[in-house]
């Protein structure tokens, strides 16, 4: 049996090959098996001749050696940082950090009421994404300091409505902890054990500039190290600009950190693209608790 497209987009994010951006699929006998390069890997040749080895069983057994493979390198990892896969964290805000606290069609409708706006909820989503999709022309980063430029595009093309006071009152109240919540109430113990471990901690986000005030009201900004704020550094995922940043504020090489969040593009791939490895929220790992055990700290 072959290996499926889902198959191989598993393979594509499993956290082993974070340091393999090339790669190469075998092929024979209607069976396709991918072959990967290894890179930053020490001397372990051994592993790489295991990996090798991999590429030539049916999918079954294949798979098989693949979980074994990954427990291989997080132990050879931990081995290299005494108990420890990684020394670094890095961590997307919206969609792993935090995620909002009402679907925004709804707050769009809601506030837009008074001010003449008209559109079904429906309406306004499908017009938010079409609007959010299209290139922006004014600048090459779409948040630049406040953002403001940005935003007021998506507002209005969103809803059809552009009195100023409408966009204030919308953009203020997404700087606020109503906005907002955790995705992970068991988050701030977790980052608290990972910083006592000597896990150093970052934020990794395309945002702009209310971000920092946004955490604070959250009362969770004291639990990063440093922040890499698209708006401020002038990137924005999956420009590895972005997290070779985050690392530089940090104090770390890039292939000793890890970055955790929920898009594959700007996330996963981003990250490896800058030499990060890279877990995708939601699907490698589900919780903090679980981030941290798999960077062999203990909740």
């Amino acid at each position: 049996m072959a290996l499926t497209r889902t198959k191989i987009s598993k393979l594509l994010i499993t956290p082993t090959f974070s340091r393999m951006p090339s790669f190469a699929f075998a092929c024979g006998s209607g069976k396709c098996f991918r072959v990967d390069q290894f890179r930053n890997f020490g001397s372990s040749s051994s592993f790489s001749s295991t990996w090798a080895a991999a590429a030539v069983v049916p999918e079954e057994e294949n798979e098989s050696k693949l979980f074994g493979l990954v427990r291989e390198y997080e132990d050879h990892r931990r081995n290299l940082y005494g108990g420890l896969t990684h020394k670094a964290l890095l961590v997307d805000a919206v969609g792993t950090l935090v995620v909002p606290s009402q679907p925004m069609a709804q707050i769009y409708r809601q506030i837009g009421e008074k001010y003449g706006v008209e559109y079904s909820e429906d309406e306004i989503l499908n017009r938010y994404r079409r609007a959010y999709e299209q290139p922006w022309g004014l600048s090459r980063l779409r948040y630049v300091n406040d953002g403001r430029p940005f935003w007021q595009y998506i507002v209005s093309s969103s809803t059809g409505c552009s009195d100023s006071q409408f966009f204030e009152e919308l953009y203020n109240y997404y700087t606020t902890e109503k906005a907002w919540h955790l995705c992970d109430p068991d988050a701030g113990k977790v980052f608290e054990a990972l910083r006592k471990a000597g896990v150093k901690v970052a934020v990794v986000s395309n945002f702009d500039t209310r971000l920092r005030p946004l955490l604070r009201a959250l009362k969770c900004d004291h639990w990063f190290n440093a922040m890499a704020v698209s708006a401020e550094v002038e990137a924005e995922k999956p420009n590895p600009t972005i997290f070779l940043k985050a690392c530089e504020l940090l104090g770390v090489e890039p292939e000793d950190a890890v970055h955790v969040g929920d898009d594959r593009r700007n996330d996963v791939w981003g990250a490896r693209d800058a030499g990060c490895d890279a877990w995708l929220w939601g699907s490698d790992v589900n919780s903090f608790k679980e981030v941290a055990q798999r960077i062999g700290v203990d909740v």
